[in-house]
């Protein structure tokens, strides 16, 4: 391209660079001041074309100095990791190619072939030819996989929920627990389920799956004449990352013939950590998994997978080939916009594989191993301290918490402290409600956090409670 000067790639990646290593020296996040936001947002689109250097200049000065945060060792908050360097570093050569990953005989699709089968492996999910696909995160992975069990159902009961949609059919059931993630209830509400006929699953003190409960609820259902397909664990859940009972959930899914789906966004890499699997038996049993490289893989967004013990039962939920994109030589795996929603698919098997390859089996093991030792510590932290009580037993890199320093009032102080830690810029923290309560909650995600990083989050919570 005429324009494209090689200098101004050369300081692209010299901005890049620049920023990612001076993150641990500014503040974790900071407000957008209004002149800023104003920009930001209040831009008129040029008449002109604007040079690119220009351009760079712009995100140099007012957009890279207003981060999320979630590059900084000090960001606890939601399950938001840094970006791998690796990802980085191919991101531009992705652009450069613009493909579209639906399919074909080009470098995307055979790459995401190979990326998909290593996140299986890593998880020790089966994983049989065409048993995947990249996304843009779990939500889509989760539409992907809850579209499946459905039409899996209907094929079962005789009928296509593709040609004829739900109208007139026993309302199609799905089993999830209070802690389960909120895409799943956004699928059923996308997918004509209707939040109705989604149970909510109590938990028992660990907040995992009451399996007991789970199956009385089936059997309540099955006696009202509904239809109960699937069941929904959770590998790691966002607000205390519990893990369910998995193999005795798959005992019931197997007993009514319901489709198993386990969220693993963010956790299902957990039972890489040592002395973690017996937590995720029955994992391998799963119909299906979602998982995010983008959460504790550090793969850049945004970038999600759905696995797939029956590649056919999605294809059979998708695949929809119009005459002009018949592909002859495609074989018999088809197209990935087979075995989804998306047509033009973004080539995002190569940030993944850069990140990959460059931890490799171990490197990723010692991420995991090293970032749930850190959440395991804090709770040792918050546990021998007199003013912080702990409230989840830690299994995966997720410590929720909260702060006590009188008897009363604790709901109300501990919702009011993550917005004042964040506004500091020391650490980054945020909030959620567990068993009734407002609590606090760290996840950590980033490889250069430190045991001195958790001594200053705990300092930061009193100092910002020392304001309310």
């Amino acid at each position: 391209m005429a324009d494209l000067d090689p200098t101004d790639l050369a300081a692209a990646a010299r901005i890049a660079a620049e920023h990612l290593a001076g993150l641990g020296e500014r503040p974790v996040w900071r407000p957008v001041p209004e002149a800023e936001r104003a920009w930001l947002s209040g831009q008129e689109l040029p008449e002109r074309g604007r040079p690119l250097g220009e351009l760079l200049e712009d995100a140099r000065t007012r957009v890279l100095p207003y981060p999320m945060g979630n590059g900084h060792p000090r960001f606890f908050g939601w399950v938001n990791s840094p970006p791998n360097p690796a990802g980085v570093l191919v991101e531009p050569l992705a652009a450069a190619l613009n493909p579209s990953c639906a399919g074909g005989d080009h470098a995307g699709p055979h790459l995401e072939r190979a990326v998909v089968r290593w996140l299986a492996e890593l998880v020790g999910f089966p994983h049989p030819p065409g048993g995947g696909l990249l996304t843009s995160g779990a939500s889509m992975a989760t539409v992907i996989c809850l579209a499946t069990a459905r039409q899996r159902a209907a094929l079962a009961d005789g009928w296509d929920a593709r040609e004829e949609g739900l109208s007139g059919r026993p309302p199609m059931v799905m089993y999830v627990t209070e802690e389960g993630h909120s895409c799943l209830h956004k699928a059923a509400q996308l997918l004509g389920l209707g939040s109705r006929q989604v149970r909510v699953v109590p938990v028992d003190g660990a907040y995992r799956m009451d399996v007991g409960a789970l199956r009385v609820m089936v059997e309540e259902d099955l006696r009202a004449g509904l239809r109960p397909f699937c069941v929904a664990g959770s590998a790691g859940t966002v607000n205390s990352g519990a893990v369910d009972p998995l193999d005795e959930i798959a005992d019931v899914a197997a007993e009514h013939g319901l489709w198993f789906h386990v969220d693993g966004a963010y956790g299902a890499l957990g039972v890489l950590a040592d002395g973690a699997a017996p937590h995720y038996a029955g994992l391998e049993r799963a119909d299906s998994l979602a998982l995010d490289p983008h959460k504790w893989l550090g793969v850049p967004v945004g970038c999600g997978c759905a696995l797939l013990r029956d590649p056919g039962a999605a294809r059979a939920a998708f695949s929809l080939v119009p005459s002009y994109l018949i592909d002859e030589n495609a074989g018999d795996l088809g197209w990935f916009s087979e075995y989804g929603p998306e047509q033009t698919r973004p080539f995002r098997a190569l940030k993944t594989w850069a990140t990959l390859s460059h931890l490799g089996r171990s490197g990723v093991e010692r991420l995991v191993n090293h970032t749930t030792g850190l959440a395991r510590t804090l709770a040792a932290m918050v546990e021998e301290s007199g003013d912080f009580e702990l409230l989840a037993p830690v299994t995966t890199s997720i410590t929720a918490f909260r702060y006590r320093p009188r008897p009363d009032g604790l709901d109300a102080l501990n919702r009011a402290i993550p917005g004042v830690v964040q506004a500091r810029g020391n650490a980054f923290i945020t909030g959620t409600r567990l068993g009734g309560r407002d609590a606090l909650r760290a996840c950590f995600l980033h490889p250069d956090t430190t045991e001195r990083d958790l001594a200053v989050l705990l300092e930061e919570i009193r100092l910002a409670a020392k304001t309310l």
